[in-house]
């Protein structure tokens, strides 16, 4: 990674963690149901009719899913250099981080397209431990190597 500059980066990180966390998603969540899990992301945008749609509602459904952790990733690859506290620790930050993106997603995001959500303590543990796993740590220790191999390199 050393050679890749930061858009390239962001999205070789952004691919590694979004495929993570969509298998993680469809083997752990839904129990191997992938179709299920990408039209369910596309219903966010196309609502109940994404459910009854063919290939395309898939299609649409990652599409939105790499949109979102490549997002994610952008995002904290802009902050690390401007956030000191981010280049302390890569671990704890990749548990905090997953930890926002849950809350953002399911407090926030979720609600404001009006996608269902049901309650359940280990609901709620399962997916933070899903996203610190597969969205925050690998964000995370990321991000520390492309920056700390930029700052050896000056």
């Amino acid at each position: 990674m050393k050679n890749l500059g930061l858009i390239a980066n962001i999205l070789l990180t952004g691919l590694i963690a979004g495929t993570m966390d969509i298998l993680a998603a469809i083997f752990i969540l839904a129990g191997g149901n992938a179709v299920g899990v990408f039209k369910g992301i596309a219903s966010g945008a196309f609502g109940r009719a994404a459910l009854d749609g063919g290939t395309e509602m898939v299609i649409w459904g990652a599409a939105f899913h790499y949109f979102i952790a490549l997002s994610w990733t952008a995002a904290y690859f802009v902050l690390y250099p401007r956030l000191p506290f981010l280049k302390t620790n890569k671990w704890l930050n990749g548990v905090a981080y997953g930890s926002v993106v849950w809350s953002f997603m399911n407090l926030i995001v979720l609600p404001l397209i009006g996608f269902p959500q049901r309650f359940s303590w280990t609901g709620v543990l399962t997916n933070i431990a899903i996203l610190i796993v597969c969205i925050g740590t690998p964000v995370a220790v990321f991000a520390e190597k492309f920056y700390s191999e930029r700052e050896i390199s000056y």
